[in-house]
C-alpha cells in the first residue's frame, strides 16, 4: 500500500516530465562536489543517532556495543525503505541478537527518541514559520488564497473522507488495544517498553544527550542544504528557504511511504515554487536530492549488514 501511495503521486508529480534532459542535468549541469559534500552529514546523523541511544539504554540497565547500535541504525533506514516504520523494531531486534538487549526495553528507548525529535521538529517549524510568515503573505497576496478560502473550497466529499478516515483510526486503535490486553505476554512487553520510555528522566549525561540530539538534526540539515549548491536554480537561495523546505519535507516524510517518496517530493517542490524557482528546475532538485540520498540510505543499510555478519554475538553471563 505504501509503495502504490508513493507511486501514485509521484505519478501525477512527473506525468509529462522530460526525464532525457533528467540525464543531462545530471552529468553535465549538476555540481558533484557538493552532493559529495553532503554525504558526511547524512552518515554522521544515523551515527549520531546511534551514540545517542547509548545515553537511553543506561538507565535500564542495557549495554550495547557502539558498533552493533550504528551498524543496527544503518540497516533499520534501508530496510524503512522496503516497510515504512519498520526499520524501528529491525533495529532492536538486532541490538536483541548480538548483545541479547531487552527488545521490550529497547523499543521503548526508541519511543522516547522519536517523541524527542518529533517536539524538537515542531519547535523548529513554529519558528520557521514565524520567521518567514512575510513570504506566505506575499503568497497567498498574489494567488488571492487565504485559509477562509482554503476550508471553503474543501468539499463536502473531503470533509466526510477526512471524518471517515479519522473514524477509522480511532476504531482501529481501540480494537487493537482491546485485543492485546487479553494476552499476559503483551502486558509483560508493555511494561518493558513503558520502562525504556521512561529511562529519560535517568540519563546520566543529560547535556550529552542533548547535544547528541541536536547534532542529528543539524547533521540531517546540513545534509540537505549542501545540496542548494549543487544546482544554479537553488544554490541562490537563502538558509531560510532550506530551512522552511527542510522542515515541510521532515513533516511530508510522516506519510508512510518508502523514504517518503511521493509526499516529501511535493511538499519540497511547491516551498521551492514559493520561493521563486521553476516548477521544471523544482522537479529536478527533489527527483535526483532523493534519488541519491536514497540511494546512500541503501549503501549503508549494505554497509551494516556486512559490517554485522562479521560481528561475534554476545553470549549471556
Amino acid at each position: 500500500m505504501s509503495f502504490l501511495l508513493g507511486g501514485l503521486i509521484l505519478y501525477w508529480m512527473y506525468r509529462g516530465f522530460n526525464f532525457k534532459k533528467m540525464e543531462y542535468v545530471l552529468f553535465h549541469e549538476m555540481n558533484w562536489t557538493w552532493m559529495l559534500l553532503s554525504f558526511p552529514f547524512g552518515i554522521l546523523a544515523q551515527m549520531f543517532r546511534g551514540w545517542r541511544w547509548r545515553q537511553a539504554l543506561e538507565p535500564v540497565n542495557e549495554h550495547s556495543r557502539a558498533s552493533v547500535r550504528i551498524n543496527s541504525i544503518f540497516i533499520s533506514y534501508a530496510a524503512s525503505l522496503v516497510i515504512p516504520r519498520i526499520g524501528e523494531f529491525a533495529r532492536c531486534g538486532i541490538l536483541k541478537r548480538y548483545d541479547q538487549i531487552s527488545f521490550p526495553k529497547s523499543l521503548g528507548t526508541v519511543v522516547t527518541e522519536r517523541a524527542i525529535d518529533s517536539l524538537l521538529v515542531i519547535m523548529i517549524a513554529l519558528v520557521t514559520i514565524l520567521s518567514q510568515a512575510s513570504v506566505f503573505k506575499v503568497f497567498f497576496t498574489k494567488t488571492g488564497t487565504s485559509m477562509e478560502s482554503i476550508f471553503r473550497h474543501f468539499s463536502l466529499t473531503g470533509y466526510i473522507v477526512t471524518g471517515i478516515c479519522a473514524f477509522a483510526a480511532i476504531l482501529l486503535i481501540w480494537y487493537l488495544l482491546k485485543r492485546l490486553a487479553i494476552y499476559e505476554k503483551v502486558k509483560t512487553t508493555f511494561s518493558g517498553i513503558l520502562s525504556g520510555v521512561m529511562s529519560l528522566k535517568n540519563v546520566r549525561n543529560v547535556p550529552l544527550f542533548i547535544l547528541f540530539t541536536l547534532s542529528i538534526w543539524i547533521s540531517y540539515f546540513l545534509h540537505y542544504y549542501l545540496t542548494f549548491f549543487c544546482f544554479d536554480a537553488t544554490a541562490h537561495l537563502s538558509i531560510m528557504c532550506a530551512m522552511v523546505t527542510f522542515i515541510v519535507g521532515s513533516i511530508a516524510v510522516i506519510v508512510p511511504t518508502p523514504n517518503g517518496a511521493g509526499p516529501w517530493h511535493f511538499a519540497v517542490k511547491t516551498m521551492l515554487i514559493l520561493y521563486g524557482v521553476h516548477e521544471s528546475d523544482a522537479l529536478y532538485f527533489v527527483l535526483i536530492v532523493h534519488s541519491i540520498q536514497t540511494l546512500l540510505v541503501v549503501v549503508l543499510g549494505i554497509y551494516g549488514w556486512l559490517a554485522l555478519s562479521f560481528t561475534k554475538i554476545k553470549q549471556i553471563k
